[in-house]
């Protein structure tokens, strides 16, 4: 597992400090653990609801993975 340091503002800092506070979270570490996780869900979340639009829109592609596959490549 690798460290980073990342610089925060006064606000995030009292905001990771209060979920400690509160248990919400064992440590800072976890917090930002936490919220990472919560981004990665959110974008996973977009991303689908992204190409439901993009169904709907009449963009997907039908067939053979294989023979798409190849018109693609």
């Amino acid at each position: 597992m690798s460290t980073l340091s990342v610089p925060l503002n006064p606000a995030l800092e009292e905001f990771i400090d209060s979920f400690v506070k509160k248990g919400r979270a064992s440590n800072k570490a976890e917090v930002v653990r936490q919220a990472l996780r919560l981004l990665a869900e959110d974008e996973a979340v977009s991303d689908v609801l992204k190409a439901q639009q993009e169904i709907h829109a009449g963009k997907a592609m039908r067939g053979d993975i294989r023979e798409l596959s190849q018109q693609l490549g």
